[in-house]
């Protein structure tokens, strides 16, 4: 409990779930299990709708996929639950930024890498003072 009311890096809190209870309504989720929402009047400066999402877990902007991206950017006035974006036979599916987590790739003699460095090839030469 005291988790949900401290921390909102793990999700929402007290006051955020409070306030997506008052004005909040649910326009859906996505494969990560975020779940999206829309104002129920018109809060914002510019008279447009509030859009906000509550992440699954750890609140990492780049779990947010492409699509519902550009929804809560205001680039698609409709929801991908209602309009989803077309995709190409040439896009890969999205996956999240994976920096910093055991899934990011290391490169070949990284030292955070798997295995061994390779070897020298030889054409180095060590700086020797005169």
């Amino acid at each position: 409990m005291l988790k949900t009311i401290f921390t909102w890096w793990n999700g929402a809190t007290v006051g955020t779930l409070f306030t997506i209870a008052k004005r909040g309504v649910l326009v859906g989720s996505d494969e990560f299990g975020n779940r999206y929402y829309e104002s129920r009047d018109h809060t914002s400066y510019d008279g447009r709708k509030r859009r906000w999402v509550v992440y699954d877990g750890y609140a990492e902007a780049s779990k947010v996929a492409p699509d519902w991206y550009g929804w809560l950017h205001y680039t698609y006035d409709a929801p991908p639950t209602e309009q989803p974006l077309v995709r190409r036979k040439f896009e890969l599916d999205y996956r999240p930024n994976m920096t910093g987590t055991p899934l990011a790739w290391r490169p070949p003699g990284s030292l955070a890498a798997e295995g061994v460095r390779p070897a020298a090839t030889g054409d180095y030469e060590a700086w020797k003072p005169e």
